[in-house]
């Protein structure tokens, strides 16, 4: 895959796929930023070499076209984050949007609305992605959390136009890369929620490198249960006492966590240790926290709810990479091929 600093962008039609499914309140406000804020270098570079861009995102699961999923709250930050005008166009394919792009100036941003009103979009039907891709000269995909889904916009546009990988997608790729490929010794890897079914491959992968696996409460007892295959050389330390039965990781969890994390030089940690929403249950994710902090081992964190508890906390930006992807970089780093990052390999 090649990044996108090996496309002269120049007055051309740049069309990216970004991922800008962020949390918002029923009122329109953002609740937590940070998928867009890591999609900003990617847009600057497109603008200031002086090319076209022309975003392409979805806002949750809309079954319907409806005010609640449109992407204006999104262009509105863009606009913020970005210094400059960003407009949203009510429509990603018909003769509109044609004239509307062809009407762009370099430099200038707009956002194509919420993709995910187009059922061809999920359904990643052929003739969708061509009306799209008509209304670029190249494609970037920055959209590394959704990269597990074959859509029109991430698997279909490449088809029919020159494509790189964005900013973002290269950085993501580079560090989970430094954990799946000969990662430093000791590799501990942090595992909580529950399902799992959504996590075995995950733990048969990682445990391939994996010095110790530690396994949150909900997650101890599911293992424990349907048992998971993993590597013979891997430990796998179980939650050992739990606050309101699993609620949250107990004393005598959080000391044994802490034991192994502090001799890490490399630590995954995927989904939060406990029942975070409610703030007497954060304990336990947070003192695992501050041990990978204190570790100063390289440290990559990912999944939606747990990238939101940290930045609550002011956490993110003390972690080596926080992942935008949570289902994504688990396929990522059990090996299966992402349909997204395929699209851009042929």
């Amino acid at each position: 895959m090649n990044p996108v600093k090996d496309f002269q962008v120049n007055g051309k039609r740049v069309l990216l796929r970004v991922d800008i499914n962020v949390p918002l309140k029923e009122d329109g406000t953002i609740l937590d930023d940070f998928r867009l804020r890591k999609s900003i270098p990617t847009i600057q570079y497109i603008v200031e070499q002086q090319g076209k861009c022309i975003i392409i995102g979805h806002l949750g699961r809309p079954t319907s076209r409806s005010k609640k999923y449109s992407l204006q709250p999104i262009a509105k930050r863009l606009q913020e984050l970005l210094g400059r005008t960003v407009v949203l166009l009510q429509d990603p394919i018909g003769e509109s949007v044609k004239k509307d792009i062809a009407e762009m100036k370099p430099g200038e941003v707009v956002v194509l609305e919420n993709i995910r009103f187009y059922k061809e979009e999920e359904d990643n039907d052929p003739q969708f992605a061509k009306k799209l891709a008509d209304l670029g000269d190249l494609y970037v995909n920055d959209a590394f959390a959704v990269d597990h889904r074959a859509h029109a916009s991430l698997v279909g546009i490449p088809k029919y136009l020159p494509s790189r990988m964005g900013l973002l997608l290269e950085k993501e790729i580079h560090a989970l890369e430094k954990i799946s490929i000969n990662p430093k010794k000791p590799f501990v890897v942090v595992v909580g929620g529950a399902k799992v079914e959504t996590k075995a491959s995950f733990l048969k992968a990682i445990s391939k490198h994996a010095d110790a696996i530690l396994l949150g409460d909900l997650i101890t007892k599911e293992v424990q249960e349907k048992g998971v295959d993993v590597s013979p050389n891997t430990e796998l330390v179980y939650a050992l006492n739990g606050v309101d039965g699993t609620f949250d990781l107990g004393p005598r969890t959080i000391q044994a966590f802490c034991e192994k994390i502090q001799l890490a030089k490399t630590i995954c940690w995927a989904g939060p240790l406990g029942m975070i929403e409610e703030e007497k249950y954060e304990k336990g994710s947070l003192a695992i926290a501050y041990a990978i902090i204190e570790s100063k081992a390289f440290a990559v964190v990912g999944g939606g709810d747990l990238v939101g508890f940290l930045g609550k906390h002011n956490l993110r930006e003390k972690f080596s990479h926080v992942s935008t992807g949570g289902g994504a970089m688990l396929a990522f780093l059990s090996g299966e091929k992402l349909p997204g990052l395929e699209a851009l390999e042929k």
